[in-house]
């Protein structure tokens, strides 16, 4: 793709490939078990922002990879990520029924064949992964596998859950957001860098400390637009945080302060991989894009 395009023109171009890879990738729904492939496709399907694909070809365009070779590794996130969504989603998680502006998996399919969904996707994510083609493999599994791991999404999600009703500290709620919506970010950060050209350990090191503020950043815009937002706008329940009595950047800041944090945050993010150069120049713009998000 031709370097001087605008931001919106690439990463419109580049969620519609991730789109077309995974819908390619994925069982087709009238393969057996019919129901069980048509949840999945659901689940993953005709909605999101792909944030995550797009932080994976963003972070490849930085080290010069083919967007042929980053194909897998965007489709293995935005996999692993609608796992996510479909578990937390449950009944017996956060208890939604809106997700990406229609019925979450659950209410559309059933509990036990949304369960089965989301396990058949995490599934699915790393076999896309291993089978992608990087240069190395195996670190860019291990990777996924700790993002989503007890050390990663699972555990912050733990955390979240054990938390409704307390009054968590920032650290703590750093500390949990961290690991329940970081840990992805930082993965796919990571191994779309990896499927280009090797990295040194302080490259690595800002990479790291990019994807961590960012990833901060987008938890911070989602609480903001928990309180301002509309069911409607975002695509999913709007005020949950405040009926579930939890913690959040707004409960512990306030309104005009989360946004000062997160303007802090985008600068931090950018600031990390200004020593790239120009190859930086998309995940710049995500930067961006994140901490403006209206949805």
């Amino acid at each position: 793709m031709h370097p001087d395009l605008a931001f919106p023109v690439w990463s419109s171009e580049r969620a519609r490939r991730v789109e077309s890879v995974v819908d390619r990738l994925l069982p087709s729904a009238s393969a057996c078990p019919e129901r069980l492939h048509e949840a999945m496709r659901y689940a993953v399907l005709g909605g999101g922002k792909r944030i995550r694909a797009l932080l994976a070809y963003a972070a490849g365009e930085l080290t010069g990879a083919d967007p042929a070779v980053v194909d897998h590794a965007a489709a293995s996130v935005e996999l692993l990520h609608a796992y996510s969504l479909i578990h937390d989603d449950l009944p017996c998680m956060d208890d939604d029924v809106l997700r990406r502006g229609k019925p979450a998996c659950h209410v559309a399919f059933g509990e036990a064949t949304a369960l089965l969904a989301g396990d058949a996707l995490q599934s699915f994510a790393f076999e896309t992964l291993a089978g992608a083609g990087l240069p190395d493999a195996a670190r860019a599994v291990l990777h996924l596998a700790r993002a989503v791991g007890s050390t990663g999404m699972a555990g912050g999600q733990a955390i979240d859950l054990a938390c409704v009703d307390q009054v968590l500290d920032l650290p703590e709620l750093e500390r949990m957001h961290r690991l329940k919506t970081g840990a992805l970010i930082r993965a796919a950060v990571r191994i779309g860098a990896d499927c280009g050209r090797r990295v040194d350990a302080d490259g690595n090191d800002a990479l790291f400390r990019y994807a961590s503020a960012i990833g901060l950043a987008f938890q911070v815009v989602d609480d903001v637009l928990d309180v301002e937002g509309t069911a409607q706008s975002l695509g999913k329940t709007a005020g949950k945080d405040a009926v579930q009595r939890k913690s959040t950047y707004v409960t512990l800041l306030g309104l005009t302060a989360a946004r000062e944090r997160i303007e802090a945050l985008r600068a931090e993010a950018r600031a990390a991989v200004a020593v790239f150069g120009a190859p930086a120049r998309r995940l710049e713009e995500l930067a961006d894009w994140i901490a403006a998000r209206t949805h």
